[in-house]
């Protein structure tokens, strides 16, 4: 049986290309490596050709292109062949909705809010504009709704299999509500000609029999269906008598009657640009063909997590991965009701790896969530690089940044202009609902109707602005002490900001966020809207947040990309060593368990391409001299048109970083310039500061295309290519040597070490999709299989071709599988360094009862290296390790010299034993 808590986990991106049996194939390397636990992408039905796996469209069987429950089963049984533990990436939040492959979804568009499905969507059915009945908004169309329609896009049709009628738009299906069937059965008879014919009699019978409002009704319309199918000849009759709706610009009676049926719907179509303002259900972000689901309903909770209760009975799943926890009404509930889930399946309260997707922002604590483990690392991801980085270095990097962009180095700003864009445009309507809801509560009681609509949108809007966290954690009843205290402060920051009168408007708002408007003795206000308005903010907040930073301002803000990272702070100053052991010391007793992650899918650059750009802050003055050399060298190439210049200054300096991070170590290949322009463009339309997806300005853009392509050709730019060659030659061996301490580090420290694919070899891959790209695992078992006697020196010498790493990552793993106590129960004691380069080094224990490990770790090697030049002289580190306490093998002292520890690379581990037990530190255990 795998161990309960993981000792090591190995994320795998499952597509149509790499499915459950190709999975299946890599468990025996997976298990030669160290892994104990596969960490799979979601594995439910997903969108056909989905390449993550998270706009699922049926939670209660496996996805067919991974090959279904047949695959998965061979999978489960490779696994426990080889004593391997699974964990599934689950997404509770949202569905993948529109095209025609989502049951729920097309049930709620056949019958609005009579489908026990409707219940599963958060849809404001009351806010389309301008019609008399509910409906949900279809943002789906690529041109105008008036020019699909003259176009002839959007068609009528019948499946005489299920005898139903759909409008369609290309792959999207439409369900026409049965109600309307009726009308057009009559409207299609008449057309075809077919009223004297016997099918056509049948035909209008069966309209006529079905009168009176919202008929034929759910109950009736399976037979209603059943019967139109049945009749001979009807199939032939409809094809004809479509024609009755088939619109084109010369067929204005034909368009109209479409239209006329369109409108009665229990939806509207719109072009895909009226979702920014208009839409009426909530999405995951701002990607409309995903739909948020309200898990905090009972029956959809049981619907959607069946299967997922299934496996744990069956004991073929070990651990679950919630995907976009801030997206749930209420997380705490929800993880409450998945506890009790798992509980019931497993039969016992024994711990169940349960692990939630949660970006904390810096100094921000994790809630406790009933039987969650941790999240799945951002956090500590950022720590390992802010302390990797040299701090003495970003004071430069500052200045150089201000140069370039003409703009103090702080986020702040950044961040707070990108919210207001997200507000205006990608987050709008999201933002209508939440403003319109305020009024409502406003306008229900006599003191406070005076406050405005328009008032509350800017008291909001300003709130929204100075939130510093992704959301508060309220749940129906009274908020805790902290999230009370986070809305209070925010609430005083957007007051700082507000210039009309007050008038007791922000009293207003921060009392419906608290909820303070319902407490005994105050003017009576809507239960129900109060509790829903508290809680949709939140939803509302962690989209915000991360369109706004992750999304847009990490995108603008390149003073070193290396924090530009999910979760990170672009504007560190560093980690001190103090902070950072105290940081640890929390964690070991806090959240011993949670992932410690250094690449995911979603990372914004490969691990070792952050630790080569990291490797910029310890020679920052050589970094500034050349990218003004570069400037220089590369001016002829920019495009520049009328008011603006491509790339812009700014954006330029971003891709200097972005190639030296990247360039493969080996020189580029036939695909990297390609590589390069895709990020290029993705980066720019994130930034939306000359470009966006929302308006895309093609000559910029083809004028960033044609810079990268013009620098990185050797006809064009030899001088260039030699100049960056031969910093990147440098930068990529002071990042071997930060990715070789990062990778030590991430597996010695308090937490379980998460691997994604391929990143036991260099990983200097971009932002996806260029991080999902398949995986040569042919290659990676035969590289493993010949280290099985690994040759430090040998593998040292070689280091570019990536096997130096992956022995270091088995060593590594090895030490976790044989020393387990150590690393999943083990407490955590700084060592203290003393000497000249103490600064130079992170030294720790990890503890268990009598039985120990030395961990030394070095950072900031550009002094021993010659910046960069050759290999360090670990023997020249003048310092020594504390180690009383401690006895191990060849340690004679309490002193343990760094240039005995270092020895050929650039961190240790050294089995030991303590002179007394170490007391049991009490962690925290959620079953």
């Amino acid at each position: 049986m795998p161990p309960a808590i993981p000792l090591a986990t190995y994320r795998l991106q499952l597509t149509a290309d790499f499915d459950f049996d190709k999975a299946a194939a890599v468990v025996p390397y997976l298990k030669a490596l160290g892994i104990t636990h596969l960490y799979a992408s979601p594995v439910m039905k997903a969108r056909k050709g989905s390449t993550h796996g998270y706009d699922t469209v049926d939670h209660s069987q496996f996805s067919p292109e991974l090959g279904g429950e047949a695959g998965f089963a061979r999978l489960s049984e490779t696994l426990q062949q080889h004593d391997l533990g699974l964990i599934i990436d689950f997404v509770p939040n949202h569905v993948g909705v529109h095209f025609a492959d989502n049951p729920w979804w097309l049930d709620v568009l056949e019958w609005g809010q009579a489908s026990p499905h409707a219940v599963s969507f958060d849809i404001d059915w009351d806010q389309l504009a301008f019609r008399a009945r509910g409906g949900v908004l279809l943002p789906i169309l690529g041109v105008s709704y008036g020019e699909a329609l003259e176009r002839g896009e959007i068609e009528l049709r019948y499946d005489p299999d299920e005898g139903s009628l759909s409008a369609w738009y290309f792959e999207h299906r439409l369900p026409v509500a049965p109600e309307r069937y009726g009308e057009v059965l009559r409207m299609i008879v008449k057309e075809a000609d077919a009223a004297e014919t016997e099918p056509g009699k049948r035909l209008l019978a069966l309209a006529a029999r079905y009168t009176g409002l919202r008929r034929p009704n759910r109950k009736e319309a399976p037979a209603f269906k059943a019967e139109l199918k049945g009749i001979a000849g009807a199939a032939d009759i409809i094809a004809r008598g479509l024609a009755a709706y088939r619109a084109a610009k010369d067929r204005p009676a034909q368009t109209l009657a479409l239209h006329h049926l369109l409108e009665r719907q229990h939806y509207k179509l719109g072009h895909w640009r009226l979702a920014s303002s208009d839409i009426n259900y909530r999405r995951f972000f701002d990607v409309n063909g995903l739909a948020g689901l309200r898990v905090e309903d009972p029956g959809t909770f049981a619907a959607t997590h069946r299967l997922v209760k299934q496996l744990i009975a069956d004991g073929r799943l070990q651990g679950i991965r919630l995907d976009h926890i801030d997206g749930l009404r209420d997380p705490a509930q929800y993880c409450q009701r998945l506890r009790r889930l798992v509980r019931d399946a497993l039969g016992t309260t024994k711990p169940f790896y349960t692990l939630i997707e949660k970006i904390l922002c810096e100094h921000e604590r994790l809630p406790h969530f009933a039987g969650v483990q941790g999240t799945t690392g951002y956090e500590w991801m950022n720590v390992l690089t802010q302390v990797l980085v040299d701090g003495k270095g970003l004071a430069a990097l500052d200045e150089t940044w201000r140069q370039i962009s003409n703009r103090p180095p702080r986020l702040a700003p950044y961040v707070k202009d990108a919210k207001r864009r997200v507000l205006e445009t990608l987050l709008t309507s999201e933002f209508t609902v939440l403003t319109r809801l305020l009024a409502r509560i406003a306008n229900g009681h006599y003191s406070t109707r005076d406050f405005s609509a328009d008032s509350l949108r800017q008291a909001l809007e300003l709130y929204v602005l100075h939130f510093p966290v992704y959301r508060t954690y309220l749940t129906t009843s009274a908020p805790t002490a902290h999230d009370r205290k986070l809305i209070e402060e925010t609430i005083a920051r957007a007051r700082a900001e507000w210039f009309a009168a007050d008038d007791g408007i922000f009293d207003f708002l921060r009392d419906a966020l608290t909820m303070d408007l319902l407490k005994p003795g105050r003017p009576p206000h809507s239960a129900p809207r109060v509790r829903r308005f508290a809680l949709k903010v939140q939803q509302f907040t962690g989209p915000m947040m991360a369109k706004s930073l992750e999304d847009t301002a990490f995108y603008q803000f390149h003073r070193l990309l290396a924090l530009n990272e999910v979760g990170g702070d672009p504007a560190s100053i560093g980690l001190t060593l103090p902070a950072f052991h105290q940081a640890m010391q929390a964690r070991a007793k806090e959240w011993p368990h949670g992932m410690t992650a250094t690449a995911t899918h979603d990372t914004k650059r490969g691990e070792d391409a952050r630790a080569r750009i990291a490797a910029l802050s310890e020679i920052p003055g050589e970094w500034t001299s050349a990218v003004a050399r570069w400037k220089v060298l590369n001016a002829p190439h920019l495009t520049h048109h009328g008011s603006f210049r491509a790339p812009s200054a700014t954006f330029e300096y971003m891709l200097y970083q972005t190639l030296l991070g990247a360039w493969p170590l080996q020189g580029p290949d036939a695909g990297f310039i390609e590589r390069i322009q895709a990020y290029a463009l993705k980066a720019a339309r994130e930034g939306k500061e000359e470009t966006s997806w929302l308006n895309p300005h093609e000559a910029y853009e083809n004028g960033v295309k044609s810079f990268i392509g013009k620098i990185l050709d050797p006809a064009q730019s030899a001088e260039f290519l030699e100049a960056l060659q031969t910093l990147a030659r440098r930068v990529a061996l002071l990042g071997m040597l930060n990715s070789l301490s990062q990778l030590t580090l991430k597996a010695t420290l308090p937490g379980v070490p998460d691997f994604y694919q391929g990143t036991e070899f260099w990983d200097l891959s971009l932002v996806d999709p260029d991080n999902r790209r398949p995986v040569d695992f042919v290659a990676c078992r035969a590289a493993l299989s010949s280290l099985d006697q690994p040759d430090w020196r040998g593998l040292i010498k070689a280091w570019p071709d990536g096997q130096l790493k992956l022995a270091w990552t088995r060593h590594l793993l090895e030490l976790r599988n044989r020393l387990p106590d150590i690393f999943v129960r083990g407490d955590y004691q700084p060592l203290e360094v003393s000497g000249g380069h103490a600064d130079h080094v992170i030294a720790f224990a990890r503890r268990h009862g009598r039985a120990a490990a030395i961990v030394v770790v070095g950072r900031h090697f550009a002094p021993f290296t010659q910046a960069g030049r050759e290999w360090p002289a670990l023997e020249g580190f003048d310092g020594t390790v504390d180690i009383t306490g401690y006895a191990a093998t060849d340690l004679a002292s309490n002193e343990l010299p760094l240039a005995q520890a270092l020895r050929g690379l650039p961190a240790a581990i050294i089995e030991a034993r303590t002179a007394s037990a170490a007391k049991p530190i009490r962690q925290r255990v959620r079953a």
